[in-house]
């Protein structure tokens, strides 16, 4: 981190990120640099999509909490929330089975998509876009193109606006398990000792102060 900083203070860089690093490593370097009044990582970059939520775990959370910007990658999933997967099954009768983003489990998630931004008159890329978009202080999803047309696609992922219901839907259908020790900490009794049944009001007081 010292090392980052001097390409800074010399002006070869403006700016550190990180990408594809546990949470623990990401948040001991910023704290390091809050110690030693350096520069500290302003940027994190992650695989994160609705067929790709376990960053929800740890590391948005993480990145909320330094106010650090997140910039996904692989945001339609290889293409698969697009629904081209879907359209080749009802083509051929079948899904590629060496494909993990076209599973069971995936081809579900991406039904839900697909007949949602249909209602909204709108694509499936966008909405799913729009899904990561939603998340978090400060998203930059990055979107790959083989023609103009499919970036304007994406681009116009910015002027939708996702009905409560339809959030709530996609929210159900890509919902992963957090596990240890967030399905304990959210339970009642381990909530009324932390917190006093007051963590909303003190959820909310950090971001206002924010």
């Amino acid at each position: 981190m010292r090392g980052l900083d001097d390409l800074i203070s010399q002006g070869k860089v403006h700016y550190i990120g990180i990408s594809d690093t546990p949470a623990w490593i990401v948040a001991q370097a910023n704290t390091l640099t809050e110690l030693k009044n350096w520069n500290r990582f302003v940027g994190l970059q992650i695989e994160y999509s609705l067929l790709q939520r376990t960053p929800e775990r740890e590391l948005l959370p993480m990145a909320n909490e330094f106010d650090l910007a997140i910039t996904p990658w692989g945001p339609l999933a290889g293409g698969a929330l697009t629904g081209k997967y879907l359209r080749e099954e009802e083509h051929h009768g079948r899904v590629k089975e060496d494909s993990i983003r076209i599973s069971t489990w995936a081809t579900e998630i991406v039904k839900v998509v697909v007949a949602h931004a249909d209602k909204l008159g709108c694509t499936p890329v966008q909405l799913a876009l729009k899904c990561v978009i939603d998340q978090g202080n400060l998203m930059i999803p990055i979107v790959g193109a083989r023609k103009s047309e499919q970036l304007k696609d994406s681009l116009n992922a910015l002027s939708i606006e996702i009905p409560t219901a339809t959030a709530d839907a996609l929210n159900s259908a890509s919902a992963i398990e957090l596990g240890f020790p967030h399905d304990f900490l959210s339970g009642k009794g381990v909530d009324e000792n932390l917190f006093g049944g007051i963590k909303n009001q003190i959820i909310n007081h950090r971001i206002t102060k924010k």
